[in-house]
């Protein structure tokens, strides 16, 4: 039996930065992994560049694009268009290189991997993890991160996160050039998808391109439909691949840990509900789950209570409001683009989001705001 002192299920962006984190505090880290790696990563790849605070290292070798503006479209027309305040306010990553530099990156500071490998048991004991493998080796452990993904068995396993998960359907196209997409700016098209939409993000030499639906699980099958958003795009070529993923979205206050152990990522269903961000909440969740696992070592007690408050703080008022404004949108979209999207300064606030300087709640508290004060006149 092999024993560390924090385990973590799941080598993705998230797992591999709560294990960077960690190993850089000083703790032995057993990183499992099922995949073997090297697969292109169906993400659409922005991030605030406000993020790399919660980055324990250098990551320009996976920025692809520092974008200036985010175009948005209904039906590849009607266009409005919010320029980003400050330099370089977001950023397009590769996540396959991200993701790379970060586990190499804890690979170099002690962490262990273990791939392919798959989970097959987990036991608490009252001190430590029990973790048994594919590879018939069982592993101990202090403390227990999972961070295996939107499609994670063990958040349900061990009773936290959302009883009943939340999902957006999701389909990733990567094309080589750029189309039609300025190379510093994104792309958001409504109107296409039913209950959900469409984005371009640019990278050095080709576009991520992904479709989400958000209510009642709609399909993206339809090959009419990704082709009219392929040709949206400025693309004329559609023999390509598709990626389809289940994502799972913020779907209300939960608890996030238990007793040694911790949620991160979208095992944590903490993916944006309306813009299906999900590499800032990774990166956060990962940051202060280190935290949370290291004072809990420094001071020789289990108490994880800590991390749940502070991402349901941080992360998860926010999303309550996102959530509404998603139930709306997506339902009335054509209403809700007019009177969303096209109102004078609300480009300019999803923009904001976008780059990390606001948030949902700021939004939903102007334009009550904003009621309020005609409803005196």
């Amino acid at each position: 039996m092999k024993e560390f002192d924090i385990v973590v299920i799941g080598g993705g962006l998230a797992g591999s930065s709560t294990a960077l984190n960690l190993s850089k505090k000083g703790y032995s880290v057993l990183i499992i992994e099922k995949e073997k790696g090297g697969n292109i990563k169906p993400c659409a790849g922005g991030m605030a560049s406000s993020m790399k605070k919660f980055l324990p290292l250098d990551i320009n070798e996976a920025i692809e694009s520092k974008i200036m503006n985010v175009e948005f479209r209904w039906k590849s027309s009607d266009n409005v268009v919010a320029d980003l305040s400050g330099e370089s306010p977001f950023w397009i990553v590769r996540r396959e290189k991200l993701d790379k530099l970060l586990l190499d990156e804890a690979l170099k500071y002690g962490s262990e991997i273990l791939r392919p490998a798959q989970v097959e048991e987990i036991n608490p004991q009252t001190k430590n993890w029990i973790i048994k493998c594919s590879n018939k080796i069982t592993y101990k452990s202090k403390f227990l991160v999972i961070a295996d993904g939107s499609q994670s068995e063990w958040a349900e396993y061990l009773n936290l996160g959302p009883r009943k998960p939340k999902f957006a359907n999701t389909l990733a196209i990567r094309l080589k050039g750029l189309g039609n997409i300025p190379k510093d700016s994104v792309r958001f098209e409504f109107g296409f998808v039913k209950y959900g939409f469409a984005w371009a993000f640019p990278l050095k030499d080709s576009v991520n391109i992904g479709l989400g639906t958000f209510i009642n699980n709609k399909s993206l099958g339809d090959a009419d439909l990704k082709n009219k958003v392929i040709r949206s795009f400025g693309f004329e070529d559609l023999s390509f691949q598709t990626v389809h993923k289940r994502l799972r979205i913020w779907n209300g206050i939960h608890k996030l840990n238990g007793d040694r152990v911790i949620l991160v990522g979208d095992a944590a269903s903490l993916c944006d509900p309306f813009l299906a961000e999900g590499i800032r909440p990774s990166l956060i969740s990962s940051y202060y789950a280190a935290e949370s696992i290291d004072q809990c070592l420094c001071t020789n007690n289990n108490d994880l209570n800590n991390y749940s408050t502070i991402i349901n703080n941080e992360w998860g008022k926010s999303m309550a409001w996102g959530k509404r404004i998603a139930q709306i949108f997506y339902r009335f979209p054509r209403t809700g683009y007019q009177l969303g999207v096209k109102r004078k300064t609300a480009p300019q606030r999803i923009a904001q989001i976008l780059s990390g300087e606001m948030n949902y709640e700021d939004i939903a508290k102007r334009v009550i705001k904003r009621l309020l004060t005609k409803s005196k006149d």
